[in-house]
This record gives C-alpha cells, structure tokens and sequence, in this order.
C-alpha cells in the first residue's frame, strides 16, 4: 500500500461573479414575474456572488465537460503533463446527458490523445468525494500511480425561466396562481456553476505543498430518512419518489418533474444533526483529537447553517475555535459536488498552510442524508 498525497489543486470559473441584484438577468423571471421568494433565500443563505456558465441572454457559454476539463488543466505543468495521467475519476450532481458518462466526456474535452482509465460518480454533493475517494484507493493500492478527481456543477442551465414557464402556464389553465412551489424554487437561487480539480500521486511534491490523504469515510442515513433533495422526479404523499420514467411524457414541463427540489422541513430537521454524528463517527474510529485539527473546511449549502454546524459538533465534543474554519460560500456561492474542491485549492494555494497542520473536510448531502469527511496532513 502507498501513501496518497494531493500535489496540486486548481479551479475554473465561469465568466465574471454575479451580483445578487443581476441574477434574474441570467436565469430569467419566470411568468415574466420578479421572484417573490428570492430575497428571503438570498438573505438566509449569505451568498452575495456566484458564478454561471450563460451569458445575460441565458445562452450557455460552457458545458459541465468543459468546465471540468479547464479545472483539470490547471493542473498541468513541466512536473505532470496530460500525457501523464492515468485515471480520471469524477464527480457532479449535473451531467451535460444520462448517457455516455460525464468522465466520458470530460476525458474527450481533454484531447490527451491516449486511452486512459475513467470513473464518474453521480448523486448529489457528495458525488466528488466519491470521486476522489475512487481515485485515492486507486493510487493507495498501487493500481495507477496517479489520478486526476474533480468535482463539478453547471446547475445554472436547470434553474432558467424556461424550464419553469410550462408549469406557470399550466397553473393558469387549472385557475390557480401560477406561483411555482418554493421547494421548486428554492434552489434557484442557491446553486452556482463551476468545477475543481486535484492531482493525486504517491510521493509529495518537492518544493511545494502536498496534502497526505490519511482517510476518507462514509456514512448514509438513507436506511432512516425519506428524500430530502431530488430531481427526474417527484416526491409523493408517502414520502416514496415516482420517476420521470413513470409520468407520461406531456407531464414532465408541466409538472416540472427535472426540475432539482429540496424538502425545506426535512432539510433543517437532519442536515447538521446528522453531520456531527457522523463526524463523531470518524473521530472515534480514527481515534482523533479535536484540539489536533488546524483547519476545518465544511460545505454548507448555507450561510444560515454556519454557526448551528458549529453548535452542533461542540455538542459532540468537536468544539473547533472559529478562526480554524475556512469558507468562501459567500464569494463563490454553493457549487455542490465541486464546492470543497474549490475551497481546498484556494487554502492549499494561499501559502498559509505550515508542514504538519491538520485538514479536515466535511461533506454533507441532503438528497436522502449522507455524508463524507476526510483528513489531511500538509507536507
């Protein structure tokens, strides 16, 4: 078995920040209406910037692959080129199709000019740790000697007027108000586009910061706890989902059964709960001292969840100091199974780290409640 050790880490996003007052610009009003629900969510979730792959006319400028692909290539230089790597392993909520894969066609949008071997993850935030855990075991073992894992979103092409438009209408010929549900709503104004990448070798890298990967757990609760975010589908009175598969297909734009929908209620009863459980998991297996963690970055969907997860891991004896946690939500906004991707890179590229600090990530996924942790060590 080989130590793992991440030797550099890159991001891409796409075109300029967008201003919480220029959203609707991009993604359109739907029923030709100001959103009633937008300044409450935007208030809650502290986002102030974010990044979307459309131009102001709501014209796409990138696909997911794309994305994904100009992240990994930052991670080319005179040390590792293209033409070096080995696995692939990848991870999003938001593929460009259902089929070929999204490493598939990341793998294409690279032009290495090689058969090389590929991975993708599919879900929802959880989806890159996936990705890099697929590609960490993968390098522990000695099965290839490095691997490039990246996680990516390109949610804005869901959230445009136009996928919501036919259920306003329909609403109208029902002689309702054709006001779309808030859990269809809701992660309008959320999610954001982007994607980060690592390189993952077997030795460190002189004359630079490498991060050894120590371990990477898992949990779900899906054994516990009904859906809680979902898409392709809709939720039933029963908590069970019916598949896109099963509407007819006339049903789908009126019912806006694509469209990604998150269960608020269930949302706030689990999500921190859950992680600090989880985490307390971990810390007792690996048998961790909380004091030992230097840094501390956690993927929140939220601003509004930020002092409640700290809350909520003291209670579990985890009582991390405020100043040992890093994030940058606010500026780059939530981008899903990309998110910790990019908030590592920027720590690991901000020449704070010192040899021998403790990094510790934390992923949570609400679709039906799992989630990931992982330790670092700088070298």
């Amino acid at each position: 078995m080989y130590d793992v050790f991440i030797t550099k880490a890159s991001k891409y996003l796409p075109n300029e920040p967008v201003a919480n007052d220029e959203m609707e610009t991009y993604l359109g009003l739907i029923n030709d209406a100001p959103s009633k629900a937008k300044s409450l969510i935007l208030r809650n979730n502290k986002i102030t910037t974010r990044y979307y792959a459309l131009d102001k006319e709501g014209n796409p400028t990138h696909s997911n692959a794309q994305l994904t692909a100009k992240a990994i290539e930052g991670l080319f230089d005179e040390n590792f080129r293209k033409e070096d790597m080995k696995l692939l392993s990848v991870g999003t909520t938001s593929p460009d199709q259902i089929q070929p894969s999204h490493a598939s066609m990341v793998h294409g949008e690279l032009n290495i000019g090689k058969s090389i071997e590929i991975n993708t993850s599919t879900g929802l935030c959880n989806s890159g740790m996936n990705a890099l855990n697929y590609g960490f075991l993968s390098v522990k073992a000695g099965v290839q000697e490095n691997a490039v894992c990246a996680g990516s979103e390109r949610m804005s092409a869901w959230m445009t007027a136009d996928k919501f438009n036919h259920e306003a209408e329909n609403l109208k010929l029902l002689e309702e108000r054709p006001i779309i549900a808030f859990k269809r709503e809701f992660l309008r104004w959320m999610l954001s586009d982007g994607a980060g990448a690592f390189l993952l070798e077997n030795k460190p890298r002189e004359n630079s910061t490498s991060l050894k990967v120590e371990f990477i757990d898992f949990y779900s609760y899906a054994h516990e706890i009904e859906a809680c975010m979902y898409a392709g589908c809709d939720k039933l009175e029963d908590g069970s989902l019916k598949s896109w598969a099963d509407y007819p297909s006339d049903e789908w734009l009126k019912q806006s059964i694509f469209a990604i929908k998150q269960d608020t209620k269930i949302l706030d009863k689990y999500i921190l709960v859950k992680g600090a459980e989880s985490l307390r998991s971990s810390f007792d297996k690996h048998n961790l001292d909380p004091e030992k963690i230097d840094h501390v970055l956690a993927h929140i969907s939220s601003g509004y969840f930020k002092d409640g997860l700290k809350e909520e891991f003291a209670k579990k004896g985890m009582d991390f100091p405020a100043e040992k946690w890093f994030y940058n939500l606010s500026e780059v906004g939530n981008i899903g199974a990309g998110s910790i991707f990019i908030a590592l890179e920027e720590l690991m590229n901000s020449g704070t780290l010192k040899k021998g600090e403790k990094v510790l990530l934390c992923v949570p996924e609400s679709g039906r409640f799992a989630y990931s942790c992982a330790l670092l060590t700088v070298c």
